[in-house]
């Protein structure tokens, strides 16, 4: 496995349905959504900026718009909720909470409140 293999074959065959086709769209067909998706995953994993996503994902340009589009529409919230509405009926999601009852105070210098 190579440093830059983002998802399994697994994980993508659970996503690939969830992604928009450009089929009917003008313009140029979606480069290789795979790619594509695990460049932007590989930026979000790695910390790094737009133009330092390696050259195997594609043009870092390609990356970042498709991103854009895709928080824009929707796309990513539709996949998080497809997936976790898969996870749940398998019971792989634990559903419980945690409450913490800290207080934070600020120091008394810390508002820009007037008295």
């Amino acid at each position: 496995m190579s440093r830059t293999s983002v998802l399994t074959d697994g994980q993508w065959a659970r996503i690939q349905p969830l992604l928009p086709s450009s089929a009917g769209r003008r313009g140029r067909p979606f480069r290789d959504d795979r790619r594509v998706v695990e460049g932007i995953i590989y930026r979000y994993r790695c910390g790094i900026a737009w133009r330092d996503v390696p050259s195997e994902f594609g043009p870092w340009q390609t990356i970042w718009k498709r991103h854009r589009r895709y928080s824009g529409d929707g796309t990513w919230d539709r996949i998080l909720a497809g997936l976790l509405t898969v996870a749940d009926a398998r019971g792989e999601v634990d559903w419980s909470v945690s409450v913490d009852s800290t207080v934070n105070r600020a120091h008394q210098h810390g508002t820009n409140l007037p008295r």
